[in-house]
């Protein structure tokens, strides 16, 4: 599938980093803002822009008509989504494609399924995917979600099997705090995610957060670039994030590795995309989500295997095939931070 000029349909960091690798690649590029970002950095890299409204983002960047308006009128006949934003909306991958434009990343049924916490956890069972012990069915009662908790045995993890960031979770120590965490994250997802469902699991106590960075073609090869570890958090968010991971048993990384690509085949996954582990103290290892677009992670999976991620979803995406997974090869470590205020 060919194209030649790219709209990306975000803004900051992340759309002056695809514009680097679009030009490198000889493809003209497509800057959307808002008027608030009329003099941000990223407008000016573009070889077009096109404000696309006003400071709010369901004004703007969210709004996916103004968006697709956009691109049509610049001539763009391809859009990247970034991360964030409408990254991971299955509708915006159905209007791209219904407009006769190239999205770049995966079908919108990998979206919808992955994007189901409940139902993706369904899907990895059956695909023989281990997964945290946990309650995700469809009675969603105090009653029965309390008799889950209990059954799974505490501590317990309470979250919204829709959304993600942390909201609507939290952890459970026992009897007496279960229906009041329950009612909270129903609250929370509610008014969130526009879905008050949530799912009850396991809590694994001195926890590692591992992530598997794949890559899927339309061919159906899915091959990996490694792990990365994000296991600092504060507050459920990512604060450092390092690949490969320390002190991991090799046993433990080949795990990891098939996991995420079954995982990632189960879904006939096409472009990059992230497949999130938990590991026990006894690197006993458990699916939690898939994140189906970049990661703000990926440079530390690019700077240990030398791949341009970035560059390989453009080539997906014109139907390019995969390299062999032997010929993806690592070296060295790389760490990335984030930083933020918080109670200023």
């Amino acid at each position: 599938m060919s194209f030649s000029k790219i709209l990306v349909a975000n803004r900051g960091e992340i759309a002056r980093r695809i514009f680097r690798t679009c030009k490198r690649m000889g493809y003209l590029t497509v800057a959307v803002y808002s008027e608030a970002d009329r003099k941000a950095p990223f407008v000016s890299e573009a070889d077009e822009a096109v404000c696309i409204g006003a400071a709010e983002s369901s004004e703007s960047y969210l709004n996916i008509e103004r968006v697709l308006r956009a691109a049509v009128e610049s001539g763009a006949d391809a859009i990247h989504p970034g991360y964030g934003f409408l990254s991971e909306n299955p509708s915006f991958v159905e209007a791209v494609l219904d407009a006769g434009l190239v999205f770049i990343g995966p079908h919108a049924k990998a979206m919808t399924l992955m994007g189901d916490k409940a139902a993706a956890r369904r899907s990895m069972d059956e695909a023989g995917v281990p997964t945290v012990p946990g309650y995700d069915g469809e009675d969603q009662t105090d009653d029965r979600l309390i008799d889950a908790a209990k059954s799974i045995g505490f501590p317990v993890m309470v979250k919204a099997a829709a959304g993600g960031g942390g909201k609507g979770m939290s952890i459970v120590q026992g009897d007496d705090e279960i229906l009041g965490a329950i009612q909270q994250a129903r609250r929370l997802a509610g008014s969130a995610f526009g879905d008050e469902r949530l799912i009850i699991e396991k809590f694994v106590t001195a926890p590692r957060h591992l992530e598997v960075q794949i890559l899927g073609d339309t061919q159906g090869s899915i091959i990996h670039v490694f792990e990365r570890e994000c296991s600092v958090q504060r507050r459920f968010q990512k604060v450092v994030e390092e690949a490969p991971a320390a002190h991991l048993r090799d046993e433990t990384r080949e795990r990891l590795y098939s996991a995420a690509c079954q995982a990632a085949a189960r879904v006939d996954y096409v472009g990059a995309g992230t497949v999130e582990f938990i590991a026990d103290a006894d690197e006993n290892i458990y699916f939690l989500e898939m994140n189906t677009r970049l990661q703000v992670e990926h440079p530390v999976s690019e700077l240990i295997s030398g791949l341009d991620l970035v560059e390989w979803q453009l080539r997906i995406a014109r139907g390019e095939p995969l390299p062999d997974q032997a010929s993806v090869t690592r070296s060295g470590h790389a760490v990335e931070v984030r930083l933020y205020a918080e109670d200023p």
